[in-house]
């Protein structure tokens, strides 16, 4: 293994804990950061007492109804007393957490980081937090056209369905197989046994999009315990090392990109891979959890971070290679579309995930290879953030 030149001091993780993800649940955030922090710090052996430092993550103020949240919700990770900083990159928030958390640890300011990300969007606007996004346009260039979230998705979808030659039938594989791996994860919200036949037979949103290839809407929390190395050596013989970290930002104008390939990921993942010492990513990632809130989102990802050759995604999982049992697992928790799409949750239950795959702790959802590197990706604002952390055993 190469030694990461970038880092002065190792930062491991120790434990992970989530909540249930459901739509409505009756939880304050504050308790679903309190219970997701509980079972983190279990995980670890440690008590919030022990903790220096809280870094936490959420989306817009406007989902959980309360302005400035991470404030409003800190008291739940114990956060009082402590240094504490929020972030928020929209969707990619959940994986731009523990990348906050790691530098924090890794320029030695805090030595035990509790990584807090929550996310209650059933709070938010009636009918539905769709309506959250009426806000986000250009008010000048993109707000006339009164666009929606599906609206500009549906936009990617077709032109990467067209540019790829990529049909429908071969999309639905991915909801397909996400929401059957979801079945055996605890906290998941939407997991079922589909067909492709039962996507293409849902509601048609905004063409090309049907309801069955969008992820829930979701409550949730999720948290980890990062330490630095002499830490991790205190408590545990099984740590899972932050190797590599990668963030960008494209430009938000969504207008003037080539929708098909997503540049921003493919630049975050560079970076995470220059850290990590990984140069073919398709033979040293074992396991990964591309950012999948909509089905042709796990295909786009996967060759924006190099773990399919542009174009091939699709084909790599018609031929059943993305499966828990193929050449390279992909989504083992059932990702957003099967486990659901709290947010900035959402994307730290894939770092959760990748962390509990490497220590052989993911129960009936373990990869049947061996695994000692693994990613998780998320992506969001609009549609131009890339977050990308890779993990090693």
């Amino acid at each position: 293994m190469k030694t990461n030149l970038y880092v002065k001091k190792r930062v491991a993780i120790i434990g992970a804990g989530l909540t249930l993800f459901r739509r409505r649940l009756l939880e304050t955030p504050q308790e679903l950061v309190w219970i997701a922090a509980r079972r983190a710090l279990d995980q670890a052996g440690l008590e919030f007492k022990d903790i220096d430092c809280v870094i936490s993550g959420s989306a817009p103020d406007a989902f959980d109804g309360v302005h400035m949240k991470g404030e409003y919700y800190s008291e739940g990770a114990g956060a009082f007393g402590k240094l504490h900083h929020r972030v928020l990159v929209g969707g990619g928030t959940g994986v731009f957490v523990p990348i906050s958390g790691w530098w924090m640890v890794a320029s030695g300011l805090c030595r035990k980081a509790l990584i807090i990300a929550e996310e209650k969007m059933s709070c938010a606007a009636d009918p539905h937090p769709q309506a959250v996004f009426r806000h986000i346009w250009d008010p000048l260039v993109e707000k006339p056209l009164n666009p929606n979230l599906i609206w500009i998705f549906a936009l990617e979808m077709h032109r990467y369905m067209h540019k790829c030659g990529v049909s429908k039938e071969d999309i639905a594989l991915v909801a397909v197989k996400n929401k059957a791996n979801a079945l055996d994860h605890p906290s998941a919200q939407a997991a079922a046994r589909i067909t492709v036949e039962d996507v293409l037979k849902s509601e048609v949103l905004v063409y090309p999009v049907n309801r069955l290839d969008i992820s829930p809407v979701s409550d949730g929390a999720g948290a980890l315990v990062m330490v630095s190395e002499d830490i991790a050596r205190r408590y545990t013989d099984n740590p899972v090392w932050v190797e590599g970290v990668g963030f960008v930002l494209d430009s938000s104008y969504w207008t003037n990109r080539e929708l098909s390939f997503p540049v921003y990921v493919k630049a975050a993942a560079e970076m995470a891979y220059r850290m990590a010492g990984i140069e073919n990513p398709m033979k040293q990632i074992d396991v990964a959890e591309p950012y999948d809130p909509f089905d042709y989102k796990e295909l786009h990802h996967m060759e924006g971070l190099g773990l399919a050759p542009r174009c091939k995604a699709a084909e790599m999982t018609r031929e059943g290679l993305t499966q828990r049992d193929g050449d390279l697992p992909i989504n083992p928790s059932g990702g957003l579309l099967g486990v659901g799409n709290p947010i900035a949750a959402a994307g730290l239950m894939k770092v959760a995930e990748i962390f509990w795959q490497l220590r052989g702790e993911a129960g009936r959802r373990q990869v049947k290879k061996p695994v000692t590197t693994g990613l998780a990706q998320a992506w969001g604002d609009l549609m131009q953030v890339g977050t990308v952390i890779v993990l090693r055993r």
